[in-house]
């Protein structure tokens, strides 16, 4: 396993398995950006999202499922799952169990990184939360 593996792995685990954000803090360089279909976030909005997250589902286990390195740029394939015990997005504690998948794609200066772009559907979590329902239509 390559070093920038482990310490990627160790970073995403530990923030999103544990909400630990200290090895995903050491991880990020300055201006780091988090792009997604629903716009840019800088760091501190991102750790806002992990402490929220990890409130109301403080049972939180991220796994990554597939890992690829090419160059400065790293794709990950992700599984986070927990049960909902905490308010959330205005939802109060259902005490579901949640399993959401995505992918983070990483591009890094150096062994920082600088930039992810993530891809998941949000519709998966409403959905196992019970407040949206996928199908034909949605």
């Amino acid at each position: 396993m390559s070093n920038r593996k482990e310490t990627i792995l160790k970073a995403w685990n530990d923030a999103w398995g544990n909400g630990d954000l200290a090895a995903f803090e050491e991880l990020i360089a300055p201006g780091y950006v988090r792009r997604s279909k629903s716009g840019s976030e800088d760091y501190e909005t991102l750790k806002a999202n992990i402490e929220a997250m990890h409130a109301a589902f403080p049972d939180t286990r991220t796994d990554i499922l597939q890992f690829v390195e090419n160059g400065d740029t790293v794709a990950i394939h992700w599984q986070t799952q927990g049960s909902h015990q905490g308010s959330f997005m205005d939802v109060p504690a259902t005490g579901r169990s949640v399993t959401v998948a995505g992918a983070s794609f990483l591009r890094f200066e150096g062994e920082k990184l600088a930039e992810e772009t993530v891809v998941w559907d949000p519709r998966e979590l409403l959905s196992a939360l019970g407040i949206w329902h996928l199908g034909a239509g949605n």
